[in-house]
């Protein structure tokens, strides 16, 4: 599917890819991994076509399509529904053209457009156009937009939303190559959730970007490292990666140590030896021994990720207290009956799909939203640090991180400035970058930084993860563990909740309560939720008692099932048609004599099968439907 060969890769002349190599077969899931800042997004920006190579060669597989999400999130007045089924690009101009005739009327064109109409039909039926509606909407719901959600107007939507809706096009549109960068970033714990799985089953080539531990995990089959300006692939997941470049960097740093001590071995006969007539020609051969010794390369050097919240002289509990408070905004209570309470050391994660009032808790816990009845108390001087996702989006991007603090501490010498962002892991270079040139992660990081100037006694994190790589995590965590206060946290990073959190308030239905169980426990409810709501769609309408359908009522529900079962028999016959074609082609000894593509034709018979399978399956959902319906 796609070949890199020798590439040379530079921005704004910084060297990021040197000699990279990596081949990627049609049908594999690969994740790209490595820190913050070495370039994994200029690397499928070169694969997206968007920027171009200094030197070597990309190549991808011809009239292979591209998927990435759009950088703009849509707008306007259309609805997310209908933003989404335009993705497929096919099917929407097929069913305008099919419009544009239909509009002609059968004596306009005569027997020409009726048999173009005919070919339109058969296109039509073969991509499966009647059932791409249900098929976006499914993807919809996964990501959090319920049925009324789906027919709203995008202009209606905050900019988060509108990227999910940017993200369910490109899902939707299934195209050959799948190019994902960060896609959770935007999404709440039960949306990635449902991404995580749908990603695991998506049938074609995906290069996934992610620092999410659960879904480089869960959807990746392989690894690709980008490290020292190379590339290098690992088999399996992220945790198959790890043990093994753990154990290839062991053996490197042996091979080092016994190549050290060969070394030293030689020049210590050399230096003893050289000046003995008796000696010297054998102090000669060791000399060109050591002088044709290939030198090891050294281990990469990446400095330590840290961060530090601060945060000593905590108040006595409770430091913060919610007594039957409603909270929301105007007129509008958008959370009721709080009673809640923050002691020292509590580490607490919020769960609830968004918009059912977790920032709205979150701004009350930080007092930056009053109550509209009720009471909260916070412990006396309380410093509370709030950090909120959309705060790396209002930095300044031509003020470096040192000019950031300069301008809340006016009079600090520039050395204690630099020591508070290395707090935080900005050091050196980066301390004196704009941040507009910042990745994600180093202007998080400096977000982090910001909050905690006043070193905040109670800590209020609203998806801090976002954008910071696997190191980065793994510091986070220790810096929520280790610190004395209390930890207040947002997040749809699994593994940042399990390892931190040792109490969760669930967020639903305008109450906030304790929820008893573990993430895994509400992990499962949600999966087991998405099953039952997918089954119940799957049964076909909801049919009337059968006294009280006429025959007329029953014919007018049977037509459209019985047009979307003749449409899937159409397309699973295109569908076999094409199996038996290639099935032919592989039996074919020609095929294999004449430099034939053997690996593409299997991989496009894997894809056949399963586009047969989701076919066979809405044929089959459909004719139950039917007679389910002609038996009332």
């Amino acid at each position: 599917m796609l070949h890199l060969n020798d590439v040379l890769l530079r921005i704004g002349g910084r060297v990021l890819l040197e000699g990279a190599s990596v081949h990627v077969a049609a049908g594999q899931k690969v994740g790209l991994v490595g820190r913050n800042g070495t370039g994994k997004t200029s690397l499928l920006r070169l694969i997206a076509g968007e920027i171009g190579a200094d030197g070597g060669e990309v190549r991808l597989r011809p009239r292979a399509s591209i998927g990435v999400v759009a950088q703009d999130a849509p707008s306007g007045a259309t609805t997310p529904l209908d933003a989404v089924l335009a993705a497929d690009a096919e099917r929407h101009a097929l069913l305008q053209e099919r419009h544009g005739l239909a509009a002609g009327g059968p004596e306009a064109g005569g027997a020409e457009d009726a048999h173009r109409i005919a070919e339109v039909e058969t296109r039509l039926a073969e991509i499966g156009a009647q059932a791409a509606p249900a098929r976006a909407a499914r993807i919809l719901k996964g990501l959090g937009f319920d049925d009324a959600a789906q027919t709203r107007p995008l202009e209606s939507f905050s900019g988060g939303w509108r990227m999910r809706v940017a993200l369910a096009a490109v899902l939707f549109a299934e195209p050959d190559l799948l190019l994902l960068d960060e896609p959770t970033n935007h999404l709440d714990l039960e949306a990635s959730m449902w991404l995580e799985q749908h990603l695991a089953r998506y049938p074609r080539t995906m290069i996934l970007i992610s620092h999410d531990r659960d879904i480089l995990d869960a959807v990746p089959d392989r690894i690709l490292h980008l490290e020292g300006l190379k590339l290098t692939a690992y088999g399996g997941n992220y945790s198959r990666f790890e043990r093994a470049r753990d154990e290839r960097l062991l053996h490197e740093s042996r091979a080092r140590e016994r190549q050290a001590l060969q070394r030293r071995h030689l020049q210590s006969f050399v230096d003893r030896f050289r000046a003995k007539a008796t000696k010297a020609r054998q102090a000669q051969s060791r000399l060109k021994m050591l002088e044709r010794m290939s030198t090891l390369p050294d281990a990469p050097i990446e400095p330590d990720v840290r961060f530090d919240f601060g945060g000593e002289a905590v108040p006595a509990p409770p430091l913060v207290a919610i007594d039957r408070v409603d909270v929301g905004y105007g007129d509008h209570v958008v959370l009721r009956g709080i009673d809640l309470r923050l002691d020292p050391e509590d580490r607490v994660a919020m769960l609830g799909a968004n918009g059912n009032g977790k920032s709205t808790l979150a701004k009350l816990l930080a007092g930056r939203l009053a109550p509209m009845a009720g009471g909260i108390t916070f412990a006396r001087q309380l410093r509370v640090g709030f950090f909120a996702q959309h705060q790396i989006d209002t930095l300044e991007a031509d003020r470096t991180p040192i000019e950031h603090l300069t301008a809340l501490l006016s009079g600090e010498r520039e050395e204690r400035i630099r020591a508070r962002l290395a707090r935080f892991g900005l050091i050196q270079s980066r301390a004196e970058t704009p941040s507009g040139r910042l990745s994600g992660g180093e202007r998080t990081r400096l977000a982090l930084t910001l909050m905690c100037l006043e070193d905040p006694q109670v800590l209020i994190l609203d998806e801090p993860s976002n954008h910071l790589d696997i190191d980065s995590r793994r510091a986070l965590v220790e810096a929520i563990n280790d610190f004395p206060g209390a930890v207040v946290l947002i997040s749809h990073d699994r593994s940042l909740i399990e390892t931190t959190a040792d109490t969760l308030w669930l967020v639903r239905d305008g109450r906030v309560r304790v929820y008893d169980g573990d993430i895994d426990q509400y992990r499962a409810e949600q999966i087991g939720a998405g099953a039952s709501a997918a089954a119940e769609r799957a049964q076909g309408p909801t049919l009337p008692p059968p006294q009280r359908m006429s025959a007329a009522e029953r014919r007018t529900r049977l037509a459209p099932l019985r047009d979307r079962a003749r449409a899937c028999e159409t397309r699973l016959e295109a569908l076999h048609r094409a199996r038996e074609r290639l099935t032919a082609r592989l039996a074919d000894p020609a095929t294999y004599t004449d430099g034939g593509d053997i690996g593409a034709l299997q991989q496009d018979l894997g894809a056949l099968e399963v586009e047969i399978e989701k076919a066979e399956a809405y044929w089959l959902e459909a004719e139950a439907a039917i007679e389910a319906l002609a038996a009332r």
